[in-house]
């Protein structure tokens, strides 16, 4: 599937940071990790500091499929609202997936500063924006409910964003605990680093079919080599759609534009993180050389022209509605872009094993915090693998 297109910003600026060479010829491994995005990479590096003897493949270079496009917001909420997510999994499992996505933060923090500010991972609050004014008591309910369990949450009515911002909207809900990140150089930095360690990695080589042996998997390739595994990880994330007919998801387009540098970010709160309940929704960040980004303005994914010309047209809509606004901050766009992206109804990713494929590991991150599932599956997968007992694997199996 062609998943990007356009000018995503962050390959423009890092260049081609991870350099592996295409797989030539046959190898072996315990096992094989298919997706060189960001999932793929935290997971592949998961099993290598374990222990385990890693191969990865992707048939693009490192980073340049959705990991590409990424707006790298990370943020331990869902899509779904934990007060609307208790209703379809039960308040035990949708607390824990809130607060599991709070470790995941955490936890990509630890990584990242282990790359010495590269990435330009930072901490930072996110505000919630009520979209209408019918939108304000379901806002309400969802701070009660996150107060309730102890999540670091304040409400803010629409007096308090007026004082402090330039935002027209009823009500937000700020919240402690996200992060942004710059997650293509993350995920090559990850591959770096898991290679020092015994990783094998090799791009520009595509896993074109695999079947199941007696002891194991024997993966084909696009370049005529074959690979032997114990077991497969599967963390290819929207492409991997077509294998999983029966999997409930739904594809969307979505569109992002970024500034040129901004000297001041006024009406902006604390450049914090920015969402909005309306669905779709507009998301907003700024960067650390002083960019802003704006995405959103989603669609049904239908095909890939389709999605691209929509291109033009979604930039100059995104570029207006962020002068609206922040009309006293000078938003000249600088590239734009598209990507595809999938959701669950429950907007909590699939990790772990599924009937139909045996020895294999499923990582898919669907939804709108693909980084921060990426996390989750890394240490569900490693666990699984290693035989030890993972107890939130249960609350993102496929069966669920």
């Amino acid at each position: 599937m062609d998943l990007v297109s356009g000018a995503p910003f962050w390959p423009i600026r890092d260049g081609l940071m991870a350099v592996c060479p295409p797989l030539d010829q046959d190898a072996a491994c315990e096992v094989a990790v298919i997706g060189g995005g960001i999932t793929g990479a935290l997971v592949a590096r998961r099993l290598v500091d374990a222990g385990v003897d890693t191969l990865l493949l992707d048939r693009r270079d490192i980073g340049h499929g959705s990991t590409a496009a990424s707006t790298s917001l990370v943020q331990y909420e869902n899509d779904v609202p934990l007060s609307r997510l208790v209703k379809l999994v039960g308040e035990a499992n949708a607390v824990r997936s809130y607060w599991r996505g709070v470790e995941a933060v955490g936890e990509l923090e630890i990584l990242a500063r282990r790359f010495g500010g590269r990435c330009d991972f930072a901490k930072k609050e996110s505000l919630y924006l009520a979209s209408s004014p019918r939108d304000l008591p379901g806002l309400r309910r969802e701070y009660e409910l996150r107060k309730k369990h102890g999540f670091a949450v304040e409400y803010w009515s629409k007096g308090d964003l007026a004082a402090s911002s330039s935002l027209p909207h009823f009500g937000a809900l700020l919240s402690k605990n996200s992060a942004e990140i710059d997650a293509y150089c993350f995920t090559c930095e990850l591959v770096r680093a898991a290679r020092q360690k015994g990783l094998r990695a090799f791009d520009r080589t595509g896993m074109t079919s695999h079947r199941v042996r007696p002891r194991g998997v024997e993966l084909f390739t696009s370049r005529g080599a074959r690979v032997r595994a114990k077991k497969i990880v599967i963390a290819t994330g929207y492409e991997a759609l077509a294998d999983l007919a029966a999997t409930r998801t739904a594809l969307h387009s979505t569109y992002a534009a970024i500034s040129e540098p901004i000297d001041r970010f006024t009406g902006w709160p604390g450049r914090r993180l920015i969402w909005e309940t309306a669905r779709p929704y507009l998301y907003l960040r700024t960067t650390s050389d002083g960019r802003a980004i704006v995405g959103g303005y989603d669609e049904p994914f239908r095909d890939p022209v389709r999605r691209d010309r929509l291109l033009p047209a979604k930039t100059k809509l995104l570029a207006r509605r962020f002068r609206q606004l922040f009309p006293r901050i000078d938003f000249e766009v600088a590239y734009s872009w598209t990507g595809t992206f999938a959701e669950t109804p429950d907007g909590l990713p699939y990790i772990g094993e599924h009937p139909d494929y045996p020895r294999a590991y499923f990582a898919l991150g669907y939804g709108g915090n693909g980084i921060t599932w990426g996390v989750i599956a890394a240490d569900i997968i490693a666990d699984l693998y290693l035989g030890r007992k993972n107890s939130d694997a249960a609350i993102f199996r496929f069966d669920r």
